[in-house]
């Protein structure tokens, strides 16, 4: 499982830096809002890890993916495994929801 994860993230990271991805409605729309630049997701891509996998998505084959930007900065980004991947949203993870490490869900802890 490790290997294909590998795998996926390299098609992504690949499918970035030759510009061949494209921004859902929704994803551009988050991306817009949350005030977080193109550029800053690209870089995420480009160095990011598959924290879930997704193989029966709606948009088809997705997976979620933990990036950080060159300053630092922490991303979680939802891509297709399209031939052209779609990035169907991407947000900053809030320690609320995720665990130290920003790749493991809190589920229900009582802080």
């Amino acid at each position: 499982m490790a290997k294909q994860l590998q795998d996926q993230m390299k098609y992504i990271a690949e499918a970035v830096r030759v510009g061949r991805y494209r921004y859902t409605i929704h994803g551009a729309q988050q991306r817009i809002a949350r005030r977080i630049r193109r550029n800053e997701v690209e870089e995420s891509l480009r160095n990011g890890e598959i924290i879930e996998d997704y193989p029966e998505h709606h948009y088809g084959p997705a997976c979620l993916i933990l990036g950080k930007t060159d300053r630092g900065k922490a991303l979680h980004i939802l891509c297709s495994l399209q031939k052209v991947v779609d990035i169907i949203t991407v947000y900053e993870p809030d320690l609320k929801d995720w665990k130290e490490g920003l790749k493991t869900r809190r589920k229900d802890e009582k802080n």
